[in-house]
């Protein structure tokens, strides 16, 4: 195999949810920027990027997110940095919604005509192709989806530098959207918890290798 090849699947077999995080190691400025921008380089449906991030370092803020995440209980322990990111509420997302005319204009910088395309061909999508209008919860979970493409983006491009992280769905989504909102750092009239992560470095190696079922019983060729 090729190098490169090779190396690519030895840092994703690198990769691991890490259990247990070294509370001495931090991840650098430099390396966490570059893992923040993969998370905005990521690819979304139609561009519109319907996601945030809070990157979580304060101790008192850990320390309450703690009982209402158990999943998360070793990345607030001993992680580096913790980032919960956030799906954006059907409010903003409607093929018509301000936010959506926002990205269409000053983001994509799409002109008249061309918006116009798109906001009718993501009115269809909506509508009739994925049926995401049928109630408000359709669209944020549209939305979430988008979410776990940045995270992946940010879990393969931390293995490549070399820092461990792990995926978290383990909370009381109810609680944390609340506690969030009570901190000022969520807007519950836009967004709404999706997903968390913590990254730093792993405290020992794993104790098992990697398992996942074999390619010809998930690919399908024809």
């Amino acid at each position: 195999m090729e190098t490169m090849n090779q190396n690519i699947l030895d840092i994703l077999n690198f990769r691991h949810a890490c259990k247990g995080f070294d509370p001495e190691k931090t991840v650098s400025k430099e390396d966490f920027e570059t893992i923040l921008e993969a998370a905005r380089l990521s690819p979304t449906s139609f561009g519109f990027e319907p996601w945030n991030m809070i990157v979580v370092q304060d101790k008192e803020l850990k320390e309450k997110l703690f009982p209402l995440a158990w999943g998360a209980q070793n990345s607030l322990k001993g992680g580096s940095h913790f980032v919960i990111l956030l799906a954006r509420k059907s409010g903003d997302l409607v093929y018509n919604a301000e936010y959506i005319t926002h990205m269409m204009k000053e983001v994509h910088h799409f002109p008249d005509e061309t918006a116009e395309f798109v906001r009718k061909a993501f009115k269809n999508f909506q509508e009739n192709d994925f049926n995401l209008m049928e109630n408000d919860r359709a669209l944020f979970d549209w939305a979430s989806k988008q979410t776990y493409i940045v995270l992946a983006n940010m879990l393969t491009a931390a293995a490549f530098l070399g820092v461990d992280s792990c995926p978290i769905e383990g909370f009381d989504q109810a609680k944390v959207n609340e506690l969030l909102v009570k901190e000022g750092l969520m807007d519950p009239e836009h967004f709404g918890v999706s997903v968390m992560a913590g990254f730093g470095y792993r405290a020992e190696a794993p104790r098992h290798e990697k398992s996942r079922q074999s390619i010809s019983e998930l690919v399908k060729w024809k």
